[in-house]
């Protein structure tokens, strides 16, 4: 099915996930700054909501096989694509390095997915899933780079606006840039000035912005397990290419640093990849707005480092 990336997506995928979502939470963290617990929604991050939507529209569209859903992802993607499935009573396929922890393999399982094991190295088994799907007939699905994957995780935005009205900022963390990509379309339409955080070395869309165009990136990060996409996708880049988005480079130890803070704080638990949005926002030289909500997009992640003494600690 044919689909594009604009407001009209969005406030579609909004129909679409409205009851199968949780709607956000938006808290205050202090002054001017709210926190948008995006880790609280199913499956542990955002990703439910373009996993929701992208099935969804094709089971509208009669374009959802009886062979399912196949997808190469053994994180947040790939647990969201399961549990979407599941909700539409459909197969998933999830394919995965033999090398994937068991902790995933086992949560993957848990939501109904049939787990594929496939060689050392993620290019294996997403070469397998392709042939999969090729094979089987399967519906391929993609961890960021669909429009209706997008759009799901755009929804957001407009439900942040709902919880905190008045917002005229938010910070988010960028890894491909599904979330980017539909957070900063849904904010162009009203005004909402959105600043794209990433690592220093996992900064596919800051690259792009520098190239022009999309082009393969190093990755090296304390966020890489879900901020380290080789490529920003082609809409990711066209949505930070307005006058509203401001790209922003992360030094790791700040994004640690961030991460002990929100546990220290909060008692909140996020992966880095999600307190590398508060790292942005706390390494600013000003703040980028009166209302800024940072959105705390997941948390699959193993909380013993958070308990353990800092570095340094008495």
């Amino acid at each position: 099915m044919e689909t594009q990336l604009d407001y009209a997506a969005v406030r579609a995928a909004a129909d679409r996930t409205a009851g199968a979502v949780r709607p956000a939470a938006v808290v205050p963290a202090a002054e001017g700054v709210w926190y948008a617990l995006e880790y609280l929604q199913h499956t542990g991050s955002f990703k439910a909501r373009g996993a929701h939507n992208f099935l969804a529209a094709h089971r509208a569209a009669g374009t959802l096989p009886a062979a399912g859903v196949t997808i190469a992802s053994g994180g947040n993607a790939g647990l969201a694509c399961a549990w979407a499935a599941r909700a539409q009573d459909v197969p998933a396929t999830v394919f995965l390095p033999a090398n994937a922890p068991r902790v995933k393999v086992e949560r993957l399982r848990g939501y109904g997915a049939d787990v594929r094991l496939v060689g050392d190295r993620y290019a294996e088994a997403l070469a397998a899933c392709q042939e999969f799907a090729a094979a089987s007939g399967a519906l391929a699905s993609h961890a960021y780079d669909h429009p209706l994957i997008a759009a799901g995780a755009g929804t957001l935005l407009d439900e942040m606006r709902d919880a905190l009205p008045g917002l005229d900022a938010v910070v988010v963390a960028v890894g491909g840039g599904g979330l980017f990509a539909g957070v900063a379309t849904a904010a162009r339409e009203h005004g909402v000035r959105v600043i794209a955080a990433e690592p220093e070395h996992c900064r596919a869309l800051n690259a792009a912005l520098e190239a022009g165009r999309p082009v393969d990136v190093p990755v090296a990060s304390v966020a890489a397990d879900s901020l380290g996409a080789t490529r920003v996708s082609a809409d990711a880049l066209a949505a930070a290419r307005h006058d509203h988005v401001e790209s922003v480079l992360v030094a790791d130890a700040d994004i640690t640093a961030a991460r002990r803070a929100l546990w220290e704080e909060h008692r909140i638990v996020v992966e880095a990849g999600a307190a590398t949005a508060l790292a942005a926002l706390r390494a600013a030289p000003t703040p980028p707005g009166k209302r800024i909500a940072v959105v705390l997009c997941g948390a699959n992640t193993d909380p013993a480092d958070l308990t353990a003494p800092a570095p340094g600690a008495a």
